[in-house]
């Protein structure tokens, strides 16, 4: 069963119906002792880093992501909530992130050509950096849909993906049983839908 956390921020019923539809049983939650129970955690998320954050540290919700990473349970953050597994971010302000992975989120504006519209919205081709089991149904060049205004830089040690926008943002990021997606799979048609089966599916390698 895989647990999708409720905090008040994020696509969470998209999500949880993309999951349904490729047989995958999935809640929709805030319960904590529901997500220990839980073979799987997604945490989604749309809006601002220091609202999400807050509301996660609020809740003891942030408590709860970083026990069951560290005991290894599978993870996957979607868009902001791949954003907040970070070490910071500079989104109004700097706010500290959850620090399951090296790297920190920062402003697109400055770094993108002044013609790009920000925030990025639209499909975008995946660039793979490296193989993965999440990956291994879908190929280079595969489309994927972001919305965003910030993107995590200085995590190279977990990169996965890159999307190419004028620069190279980061796309996909992985490292042990933790992974970020900055797109939307639940919004990416078939590929993000092979994405999430093959998230279901992850399992530790041999």
């Amino acid at each position: 069963m895989i647990a999708i956390i409720d905090y008040g921020v994020g696509n969470l019923f998209s999500l949880c119906s993309s999951l349904k539809a490729i047989g995958a049983e999935a809640i929709v939650t805030s319960d904590i002792e529901k997500i220990r129970e839980a073979d799987r955690i997604i945490l989604p998320g749309v809006g601002a880093f220091g609202d999400a954050i807050k509301k996660l540290n609020d809740t003891g919700l942030d408590k709860i992501i970083i026990e069951e990473a560290n005991k290894g349970k599978k993870l996957m953050g979607i868009c902001l909530g791949m954003q907040l597994l970070f070490e910071k971010s500079f989104e109004y302000g700097e706010h500290r992130g959850l620090s399951l992975l090296k790297g920190q989120v920062v402003p697109m504006e400055g770094r993108l050509p002044r013609e790009l519209k920000i925030p990025h919205i639209g499909w975008n081709a995946l660039h793979l950096t490296k193989s993965h089991p999440l990956f291994k149904y879908i190929k280079e060049n595969d489309c994927v849909y972001f919305v965003h205004s910030y993107y995590a830089k200085d995590c190279e040690e977990s990169l996965l993906a890159t999307a190419e926008y004028g620069y190279e943002l980061t796309a996909a990021v992985v490292k042990d049983n933790v992974a970020g997606m900055q797109f939307h799979p639940e919004k990416s048609g078939d590929v993000g839908l092979n994405i999430l089966k093959a998230f279901c599916e992850w399992e530790d390698e041999k």
